[in-house]
């Protein structure tokens, strides 16, 4: 393909790559909304999930194939080791989308080879020739990544590419696996494997670049200016480690320099900042304040010499407005006297959408009882309520009574009242180091089911006395068995960043997030959101094996 030519693909492996991160687990009906929401974001690939790591991830890709990957809608991708197992799987789970993608990959640095695979350069070429292959004998749109290219010996990285080409690849994604490389170094990489392996240009190149050293979208960005045509990113960065590139990021700054890069993205940027916040409810990680592009600071003036210019042109110091990346400039204050439409008008203008009536409902009660506590609710305040409340985690345990005394010549105690599954009221008291911890130790009385809590942060959202605080937290699950040995795994293979199939661990990580004008309210309402996440995900586990092993799914 001629790099001077025209359009960059977005391929989103926010739901592989971004999903797989500590602490970033979603449940299936999240990720639905997050693909429907790639959908609307009008990216070009969607990276849905790597269907051999479980049956339950196998059954996201499936469900995430069948109801996004309609004919006019984005490909829909599966990630696959290179061996016939993990590429069959891969095949089946995206069997019902219209447009259908197997990505599959094998290491070539030596490094990886030697002690990971314990392969030589010649099997490696073998099993890329063999599976890549064998890929293309199921599926027209063939990916194949050669991790670790970032490491690899330049003269063989050719040659792996350039054997995968002849076995039919359509796509060749260069992934800088572990974030090492430079901008230069990456965009010299791309543009030697564009000019040197046979037929290359027929193919498409893609960007795969880690954060490990602040560099991946410059990174991405250097190997689009090289002649890549794709690039695979996540929403707001999240990923293995310190992530991979931002797709904001590097969305905007080819639309921004569109002259400088010469190219274009399909992306429609006005739902660049509701897929942000959209992930970032659904993982419980508060995007940074200084975050380009969708940070709350990132269209925000405080210097007066700053302050001076934007009100005389707001080109003086914005090179971009907060309306193209779906923010709005809209003033209309609410309060207590607002009413339906007041709230409504200001959800549409904040780029929020409601799947039912019954959940605007729920939300402008909510509303309601936010007006009472303060005077003035603003933007940030409305955000935060709606990501409190659209979570989309099963109310297992729903939170119906707080009560917590607490001072400095007090034990701190709590009593609390949930209602179970069943629509049973339980309810316990217990004591703790603090209000905090006395509410959580009389939840866990009743939940009984051991966790670790291992993060807890606060914020204020806005300021002042009567400010909405934001409470995040993050538990570890503990008690259950592997679904797979991490040992047996590390020796047969490996993701494009990690060892994937051992990655549902039994002390896998689940976030919370809670909202309220009392914080430790807040933190009531976050530690349950975590632990429903928590009992929904072991419940899901069990319908997708079923659904999974109906359809022909096996562990061999």
């Amino acid at each position: 393909m001629d790099p001077n030519v025209g359009q960059v693909r977005i391929f989103d492996t926010t739901l592989r790559d971004g999903e797989q991160a500590p602490g970033c687990t979603m449940t299936l009906e999240e990720k639905l909304q997050v693909a429907r929401q790639l959908a609307r974001l009008n990216v070009d690939i969607i990276e849905a999930g790597f269907p051999a790591a479980s049956p339950g991830d196998w059954a996201a890709v499936h469900e995430i194939a069948r109801e996004v990957g309609s004919a006019d809608g984005p490909v829909i991708a599966g990630l696959a080791r290179a061996n016939r197992d993990d590429i069959e799987k891969a095949w089946s789970a995206i069997q019902p989308a219209a447009n259908k993608r197997i990505h599959t990959f094998m290491s070539t640095s030596d490094i990886h080879l030697e002690h990971q695979f314990r392969k030589t350069r010649a099997q490696c070429l073998e099993i890329i020739r063999e599976m890549v292959g064998f890929a293309r004998s199921l599926c027209a749109d063939i990916e194949f990544s050669p991790m670790d290219a970032g490491r690899s010996d330049p003269a063989f990285l050719r040659e792996a590419v350039a054997v995968a080409v002849a076995a039919g690849a359509t796509t060749l994604n260069i992934p800088d696996t572990v974030g090492y490389l430079t901008p230069d170094e990456y965009g010299a990489m791309i543009a030697d494997l564009y000019n040197n392996v046979p037929g290359i240009k027929e193919c498409i190149i893609s960007t795969h670049c880690h954060d490990d050293l602040g560099v991946a979208v410059a990174n991405s960005l250097a190997g689009v200016r090289a002649g890549a045509r794709q690039v695979e990113c996540t929403i707001n960065g999240i990923g293995e480690r310190a992530g991979n590139a931002s797709l904001e990021e590097v969305v905007m700054a080819i639309h921004t320099r569109g002259q400088f890069y010469g190219v274009r993205t399909q992306i429609n940027t006005k739902e660049i900042a509701r897929t942000s916040r959209l992930v970032s409810s659904f993982i419980g990680v508060p995007v940074p304040p200084n975050k380009a592009i969708v940070g709350a600071n990132a269209f925000a003036h405080e210097s007066g010499i700053h302050q001076d210019g934007v009100l005389k042109h707001r080109q003086t110091y914005e090179i971009m407005s907060a309306e193209t990346v779906g923010l709005d400039g809209n003033e209309l204050v609410l309060g207590k006297h607002s009413g339906r439409h007041a709230l409504r008008t200001k959800l549409h203008a904040l780029g929020v959408e409601l799947d039912s009536e019954e959940e605007f409902q729920h939300i402008f009660e909510r509303f309601k009882e936010l007006c009472d506590r303060k005077k003035r609710v603003d933007d940030r305040d409305i955000l935060a309520l709606v990501t409190g409340e659209l979570q989309h985690t099963p109310e297992i345990f729903k939170l119906d009574h707080v009560q917590y005394t607490s001072g400095s010549s007090m034990i701190p105690t709590a009593t609390v009242r949930l209602i179970g599954p069943d629509g049973t009221m339980h309810v316990d008291s217990n004591q703790g180091a603090g209000p905090v911890d006395a509410i959580y130790a009389a939840i866990n009385r009743i939940v009984q089911r051991p966790s670790e809590l291992i993060e807890f942060s606060i914020n204020a959202i806005t300021e002042g006395l009567d400010a909405v605080a934001e409470v995040t937290v993050r538990i570890r699950e503990q008690g259950e068995a592997s679904e797979t040995n991490g040992a047996e795994a590390l020796t047969s293979s490996s993701s494009t960043e990690t060892v994937l199939s051992g990655r549902r661990s039994a002390q896998q990580i689940f976030s919370g997030y809670g909202v309220h004008t009392d914080t430790i309210i807040a933190a009531a309402y976050a530690y349950i959101a975590a632990l429903n996440k928590m009992l929904a995900a072991h419940e899901e586990r069990i319908k997708a094996e079923a659904v999974a092993y109906a359809a022909g799914y096996t562990t061999d």
